[in-house]
């Protein structure tokens, strides 16, 4: 199979943009930027996300059962580019606060769900990550979209 092929043609599949964020060992904040993101359940509130098992962010989220999702918003491509680099200072001051769970919560997302994982598997070259919803927040901003390796607004409703 030619993999560079099928990475194309996954990415047709347009998705949102999140920074799934945690607390590591330590006390150090860990965060990357995922477009894996998916609703999985609402009863019981499930999503589900995944992470290359050689992140180096996988040691942080193994540490720490809770995380967040931090959709993004359109107006936020720098945040997803920083947290999709190796960039060592992510978090930048007053745009996160440690949530009420236990995780960095990005104070102007689009939607922000706070979560407890409840079960891991590896599959393939990544671990899959599905975390219970203890609480989550919602705004009323465009999302910011990914496609074909670009970054996409919203269009019209049809």
């Amino acid at each position: 199979m030619d993999k560079r092929r099928l990475r194309t043609a996954l990415g047709r599949f347009t998705t949102g943009v999140t920074i799934v964020s945690t607390v590591g060992e330590g006390g150090q904040w860990a965060g990357l930027t995922v477009s894996s993101f998916s609703s999985l359940s609402l009863e019981p509130p499930l999503v589900l996300w995944s992470l290359r098992l050689e992140s180096p962010s996988l040691a942080a989220f193994e540490h720490n059962p809770r995380f967040a999702v931090n959709v993004l918003g359109e107006a936020q491509i720098g945040l997803s580019r920083r947290f999709a680099s190796s960039h060592e200072h992510r978090f930048g001051e007053g745009e996160w606060v440690l949530g009420g769970h236990g995780a960095p919560v990005l104070n102007d997302a689009v939607a922000v769900f706070e979560c407890e994982t409840v079960s891991r598997q590896d599959a393939g070259d990544h671990r899959l990550y599905i975390g219970r919803v203890l609480h989550f927040t919602e705004h009323a901003h465009a999302p910011l979209l990914y496609r074909s390796g670009h970054y996409h607004q919203l269009g019209e409703v049809i």
